[in-house]
């Protein structure tokens, strides 16, 4: 109620033309100013009457002061007051616009209004903020989750934001599915686009040159998937079980795919394997064959694919891998079990929530890859590139790229219900709350001779790929002049000095500045609240909470093309008016990225003993102290595959921001594209390898600032030592 009131009285209720980070607010005639006034000092005034129920309804709840939290009375007023403050607090924010009523009927019932209102600002942010945490703490009050304030209050935070910037925007965006050219509604109009043979032809199989865009996308994410989740494993295994020399350049090497901006990759796989590559003209030499475009298509497709989203199973399998207990494996051995023997049946079983969660993430990003086809696709069309060119081509069909938005929601979902049927309902847990003293058994000779040989493979790939980024960001044009060259660099980052001082002259810093402010912004939030909603999966029982689990990765489920065109739809008009801002790129980022936070969080936490909460609950701990002492620290391989992807995700996105940047905020993707649509390719190689080492430097601080977890084991630093469970003690 007190955050509530400062929004109402303290802070301005509306959106500034500057954005929510500004605070040239306090000198601009703050509070009497209407453009900048509270909601109290705007009531005050006879302006915006409309928003007096609200204040009168945050001051209500201190009636019940002194009233025991046990007593119905208590709980009931708050739900009361919770739900009228968030009907009001919507119903005036959707009903009133920039020309007063939002709707013609509410105009002939109530009159033409005197004034009008913009977008919602820090003000309004907290008061609804308010009214969501007084019902849910009345719902608490209640007994809902054994009255447990925190986990109810979570729930409603994590409903409430799923609410709003994802299900809304997507349902806005779904709803035109079923616009008809001339602006009406139908059905028959929308099964017309749907059963169309352009998504779900089958001429590859009858004989025609292709199939449709459906049957491409779901035949090259199933392929992707299983090749990502398998690498991903090998690369775990070799990095937590083995000696092998290369662990740590295969850490970094795993690492770089990812971090890579946008059609570097695509493009590097074309200077090397395209028409004039350098393998493809070398073997047409060498074997006296005419050179093909045989990259360009499903092949090429795969490969890129492969590059970029192995490291994602990466980090979700390692810390699953390291948290397989040695005692299990060492019992088994016991039993007179074989190395193989051992794996087979008892580690990986084990590891089955990491290897389900890994294929649910590599077919998602999959599906939802927009860089990738648009360089390498060819002939092979996929549902991303086809929503894209639905929205930005000269048909603009909105329609069109809601229903393909609807085919690739429907392969999601179906992945999605296929991994939790895979995993039912065994336990998976490994760590519990007393150390582990085991070592992990060596594992089959031949096995390990394989998967090294896998890894050095792609190692090998994977250092080609980049040596190529980084020799083709120094030559001055490639395929013509291939002398070494300084300028690319000097273009985009060179420094100098004016009468003012140091001066950023490069074409490049602008949007490097505010790429990096924005990621780093964005990053903290994504991982906690990925983290928390996989705690309330993982450790709570609720209703609707299957509901809530496909909610959190609905976001991940639908591609980046639609989530910016939704966004810009949902947010580019009051009450919430926030298209051209940084927050809009903020948001998109969090939301896009939170679901691997949950997953890799749901990863780790299912091997966790849930007698580890009811410790710290039974010494008197209550769930925000157990949630932050005692599981948190635990999940360090998690926290930190949230934090790099979401860092690393926010750095190099396209798909979304494309729609989103402005002037003001142009990010670094949006540069590299405007380079290569200028075909200035080396500028835009040279940007990317950069921002590369910059993602590299800033991922190294924050593996140190996580650290390492600790569970116990023989190996670690020399000893076996206890699961530090509070703090450190």
């Amino acid at each position: 109620m007190t955050v509530g009131l400062a929004g109402f009285v303290l802070l301005p209720w509306y959106m500034l033309d500057d954005g929510l980070f500004s605070f040239s607010w306090l000198s601009e005639g703050y509070p009497f100013d209407s453009d900048v006034a509270p909601a109290l000092f705007l009531v005050l005034q006879g302006q915006k009457m409309w928003l007096a129920p609200l204040g009168f309804l945050l001051v209500l709840p201190l009636a019940l002061w002194g009233k025991p939290k046990n007593d119905p009375v208590f709980g009931n007023v708050l739900i009361a007051v919770g739900l009228a403050g968030l009907a009001w607090f919507f119903a005036q924010g959707y009903g009133i616009s920039l020309r007063g009523w939002n709707a013609a009927f509410l105009n002939d019932m109530f009159g033409k209004l005197p004034d009008r209102q913009f977008g919602m600002g820090w003000g309004a942010a907290l008061v609804g903020g308010a009214f969501l945490f007084l019902l849910t703490l009345g719902i608490a009050a209640r007994g809902a989750i054994g009255g447990d304030v925190f986990v109810v209050s979570s729930i409603g935070l994590i409903v409430g934001l799923v609410a709003l910037f994802i299900l809304l925007p997507i349902l806005k965006l779904l709803g035109s599915a079923l616009v008809t050219e001339d602006g009406g509604y139908s059905l028959y109009s929308f099964a017309g686009k749907f059963l169309s043979l352009r998504i779900w032809g089958l001429g590859c199989i009858t004989g025609g040159s292709r199939c449709g865009v459906a049957w491409n996308s779901l035949f090259l994410a199933v392929i992707v998937g299983v090749v990502t989740t398998l690498l991903g494993l090998v690369f775990a295994l070799i990095a937590t079980r083995t000696d092998a020399r290369f662990q740590k350049i295969l850490r970094i090497l795993t690492v770089l795919p990812v971090i890579t901006p946008p059609f570097v990759i695509g493009l590097a796989i074309i200077l090397l394997f395209g028409l004039s590559g350098v393998f493809t003209q070398g073997w047409a030499w060498l074997f006296d064959i005419q050179p093909t475009r045989w990259v360009y298509g499903l092949p090429g497709l795969l490969i890129a694919q492969t590059l970029a989203f192995t490291p994602i199973a990466f980090l979700v399998l390692i810390g699953v891998v390291e948290g397989v207990s040695p005692s299990m494996e060492e019992a088994a051995q016991t039993l007179r079990a074989n190395r193989w023997q051992t794996f087979w049946t008892v580690s990986l079983p084990l590891m089955r929530p990491g290897l389900a969660n890994a294929f649910l993430l590599g077919f998602i990003e999959s599906m939802a890859d927009f860089g990738n086809p648009l360089v390498l696709g060819g002939n092979f069309d996929v549902l991303s590139t086809e929503i894209f060119f639905a929205i930005v081509g000269a048909q603009y069909d909105q329609a069109q790229a809601a229903v393909l938005a609807i085919v690739l929601l429907v392969f999601t979902l179906t992945a999605f219900y296929a991994q939790r049927f895979w995993l039912g309902k065994k336990s998976y847990t490994t760590v519990a709350g007393k150390g582990d003293a085991g070592v992990h058994p060596p594992l089959p000779s031949a096995f390990t001779l394989s998967i090294g040989s896998i890894a050095a493979f792609w190692l090998s790939l994977t250092i080609l790929v980049y040596v190529t980024i980084l020799y083709a960001s120094f030559v001055k044009l490639w395929g013509v002049d291939y002398s070494l060259t300084f300028d690319h660099y000097i273009q985009a980052f060179s420094v100098g000095w004016n009468e003012f001082g140091l001066h950023w002259n490069g074409s490049a810093w602008d949007s490097f500045f505010t790429t990096l402010w924005i990621a780093l912004v964005s990053a903290l939030p994504t991982a906690l609240i990925g983290l928390l909603t996989a705690y309330l999966l993982v450790r709570q029982r609720f209703s609707g909470k299957a509901a809530f689990e496909f909610g959190t990765m609905l976001s991940f489920a639908i591609p980046g093309t639609v989530i910016g065109v939704s966004y810009v739809i949902a947010f580019n008009v009051p009450p919430i008016e926030i298209t051209g801002t940084a927050i809009i790129l903020i948001l998109s980022f969090i939301f896009r990225n939170m679901p691997v936070g949950v997953r890799a969080g749901v990863a780790s936490m299912s091997q966790l003993d849930k007698s580890l909460d009811e410790s710290s609950l039974t010494l008197g701990a209550n769930s925000f102290q157990t949630f932050i002492r005692i599981i948190l620290p635990l999940l360090r391989p998690a926290i930190l595959a949230a934090l790099v992807y979401s860092f690393v995700r926010a750095m190099t996105a396209i798909s979304a921001v494309i729609f989103l940047v402005s002037a003001r905020y142009d990010l670094s993707t949006s540069y590299i594209i405007g380079r290569v649509e200028n075909n200035e390719y080396g500028i835009a190689i040279a940007y990317a390898t950069a921002l590369i080492f910059v993602m590299l430097a800033v991922i190294g601080f924050m593996q140190m600032i996580v650290g390492r977890r600790n569970i116990g084991r023989r190996g670690q630093a020399g000893s076996a030592r206890q699961i530090q469970v509070a703090g450190g003690g």
